[in-house]
């Protein structure tokens, strides 16, 4: 083979590899797979029409997300629901999260105060249910909200620990996927109109306070009773 047509194949893999990973993330992230559903590659490869190698290296990066566990001697799976395990992850948020806002707001410039107003705005701004997407958030209000958090971290200038908030990130958001139901007791709205005064304030103190609240209340929603009653915004 030569060197043209070998560099040709490895980009038609990895397109390939690329393609079944989005459909895998999606399919999970939309709640095709249940709690501790076996992932079976040679389903998945059949499914997609694709190579074994192709799925297994989908996993793998599906796995690096912590939308999936690798299980010794039995596959891949979806994660199933633990209370144990979202807690771990909550506590992981408010280790983390109000110290790189704390770092944003000493270290973020300008550019990054208008991102954040930007973010906060098209957040206000997006409808948080839609009647033909039932009682989950919607995608559109979904993407707002992450990019408004994660443009409030934006500004630590670390993309070492911003990639650390987007593994964690996810995980939030499968276990809100699976729990997340409207309920009128939180006013999820007021939280980040109050993140986002506070940051722009450069009020560190606050802005870390106001986000460890807003991440308890997160938690509370997503774990302990999450099957039995409504989650709440986060």
């Amino acid at each position: 083979m030569t060197q043209t047509a070998h560099t040709s194949a490895s980009s038609g893999k990895q397109m390939l590899s690329e393609q079944v990973y989005a459909h895998l993330r999606d399919a999970i992230m939309r709640g095709d797979h249940a709690p501790g559903d076996a992932l079976k590659p040679q389903d998945l490869a059949k499914e997609q029409g694709v190579s074994l190698a192709v799925v297994r290296e989908a996993l793998v990066r599906v796995v690096g997300e912590g939308l999936a566990d690798r299980l010794p001697n039995r596959g891949f799976a979806v994660p199933t629901f633990s209370d144990r395990r979202w807690q771990e992850i909550a506590e992981a948020r408010r280790t983390i999260e109000p110290v790189l806002l704390r770092m944003s707001i000493e270290r973020g410039d300008v550019d990054w105060e208008a991102r954040v107003r930007a973010a906060h705005h098209r957040l206000a701004r997006t409808p948080a249910y839609a009647p033909e997407e039932g009682e989950y958030y919607t995608g559109e209000w979904s993407k707002a909200h992450r990019v408004f958090h994660r443009t409030l971290l934006e500004g630590c200038g670390n993309p070492v620990l911003l990639e650390t908030f987007d593994r964690m990130w996810t995980a939030s958001e499968l276990a809100r996927r699976w729990s997340a139901h409207r309920s009128p007791d939180r006013d999820g709205a007021g939280e980040h109109r109050r993140l986002e005064e506070a940051a722009l304030a450069r009020d560190a103190d606050t802005a870390a306070e106001v986000l460890a609240q807003h991440l308890t209340l997160t938690a509370a929603a997503l774990t302990g009773c999450a099957h039995h009653e409504p989650a709440k915004e986060a």
